[in-house]
């Protein structure tokens, strides 16, 4: 085994994907090499802030996808108030936007991939994505998993 982190990031609310970059952003600290493996809800913190699909059901999906600036909190959300909320206490105390901790994430070397598996279902294609994703299916995140020293599912 390797210091190496794998992580699916399956929860696409505020406060799990917060969670999830911490968590890879404290193991990039540790110089592990970390894996985030998004896959359905997870999408929206890799998707760009844009409407996706092509079906009708795909168009539909895609009205209510968001991008990480707009995803909110699993409680409390208010109808968006709460992510408001959420992130004016965060600025008072000083903790990093989401934006700015996936940056992080990726400037120290996480590697991100997208479930190509849940893109397709979805209809949101690689150009809908963030610069530097990769796509993959299961087996890549098995053998990514199969090295890691810690392998984790939020």
């Amino acid at each position: 085994m390797k210091d190496k982190l794998s992580m699916v990031v399956f929860s696409g609310d505020m406060d799990k994907v917060m969670a999830a970059l911490i968590i890879a952003n404290g193991a990039l600290a540790y110089d592990m090499e970390v894996t985030l493996f998004f896959t359905f809800w997870g999408l929206q913190a890799i998707k760009k802030r844009k409407k996706t699909g092509k079906t009708f059901f795909g168009k539909l999906l895609g009205f209510f996808l968001k991008d990480i600036s707009r995803i909110g909190p699993s409680k409390m959300n208010f109808g968006g108030m709460g992510r408001w909320m959420f992130k004016k206490m965060m600025k008072k105390h000083g903790v990093m936007t989401l934006e700015e901790l996936l940056d992080s994430a990726v400037q120290a070397g996480a590697k991100l991939v997208a479930c190509q598996m849940s893109m397709d279902v979805m209809e949101i294609g690689k150009e809908d994505l963030i610069e530097g994703v990769e796509t993959g299916g299961v087996a890549s995140f098995l053998a990514e998993a199969q090295e890691a020293q810690f392998v984790l599912f939020i």
